[in-house]
C-alpha cells in the first residue's frame, strides 16, 4: 500500500527459474507491493512451478514476446499503481518506494540503468550498452519532445491506474521494443512523465534480449527505426 492506494507490480517471466520465487519475495517484503502478476511466457522449465510457491498470481500468456508479457501483466493488474520489473535479480525491490514517492507528482515514473554510481559490480551495463542505451533515448527525447531521458532498455517504470486505462488501447509492440514504445506512447498522449535512477545488479540467468553484442546491436537499430517511424505518425 502507499497513502492508502494498492500497489501492484508485474514481471514478464520466460525461462527464470533460477530467480522467480527469490524476486517475487523480495519486492513483496518491500512493504508496499499488496499483488504481484508473475506473467509466464511459454517458460520451458520449471517457471510455473517455482511462481506457483509463492502468493503472486500466476497468468499464462501464449503470445510470445517481452512486449506481449508485459501488456497482459498490466491488463491483469488491479493496483492503484502499476509497477513494471524484471524477476531476475536485476532490480531491487526496495526501489518499488523510489518510484511511488515520485508517483505524488507525476503520473508516469520511467526508471534508468545508467547512472555509474547505482550499477553494481558484474550488473550487464558495459560500456557499449550503456552509452547505446543513453544515445537511443536522447534521439526519443528529442524527437518526441519527453523528459530528460538516459535509457530505453529498462523495464522498471511506474503508471498510475487512471493514466494506464488512458492509453491502453495503444499499447501494441508485443516484442523486446515494448519499452521505448511503451515511453513514446506516454510521452505523445500528454501524460506527466520523468525518469529516475533505479539500482541494477547482476542478472541470474542469461539475458534473452541483450545476450551478446550484435542482438544488442540490432535490437538498438531496431528501436531506432521505430522511434523515427512513430515521430511521422499521428497522436
Amino acid at each position: 500500500m502507499w497513502k492508502r492506494k494498492k500497489v501492484s507490480v508485474v514481471f514478464p517471466c520466460y525461462n527464470e527459474e533460477k530467480n522467480i520465487k527469490k524476486a517475487i519475495e523480495e519486492f513483496f517484503s518491500s512493504g508496499f507491493v499488496d499483488e504481484i502478476i508473475a506473467v509466464d511466457n511459454n517458460s520451458k522449465d520449471n517457471s510455473a512451478k517455482e511462481i506457483k510457491k509463492t502468493k503472486a498470481k500466476y497468468v499464462n500468456e501464449r503470445r510470445q514476446g517481452y512486449g506481449n508479457a508485459l501488456i497482459r501483466g498490466l491488463a491483469e493488474a488491479t493496483g492503484d499503481f502499476i509497477i513494471m520489473a524484471e524477476p531476475d535479480n536485476s532490480f531491487l525491490g526496495k526501489d518499488v518506494q523510489k518510484l511511488l514517492v515520485y508517483a505524488d507528482d507525476f503520473e508516469v515514473v520511467f526508471g534508468t540503468r545508467t547512472s555509474k554510481s547505482l550499477i553494481w559490480s558484474r550488473a550487464k551495463m558495459e560500456g557499449f550498452l550503456r552509452y547505446g542505451n543513453t544515445a537511443v533515448a536522447k534521439l526519443l527525447e528529442y524527437l518526441h519532445n519527453g523528459p530528460c531521458l538516459t535509457d530505453v532498455g529498462c523495464t522498471m517504470k511506474l503508471i498510475k491506474r487512471e493514466s494506464y486505462e488512458k492509453i491502453a488501447h495503444k499499447l501494441n509492440i508485443g516484442d523486446s521494443r515494448f519499452s521505448p514504445h511503451f515511453m513514446i506512447v506516454c510521452i505523445r498522449s500528454r501524460l506527466k512523465c520523468v525518469e529516475i535512477p533505479v539500482n541494477y545488479r547482476e542478472r541470474i540467468g542469461e539475458s534473452k534480449i541483450t545476450s551478446n553484442f550484435w542482438k544488442s546491436f540490432k535490437l538498438g537499430m531496431r528501436m531506432i527505426l521505430m522511434i523515427i517511424k512513430s515521430r511521422l505518425e499521428r497522436v
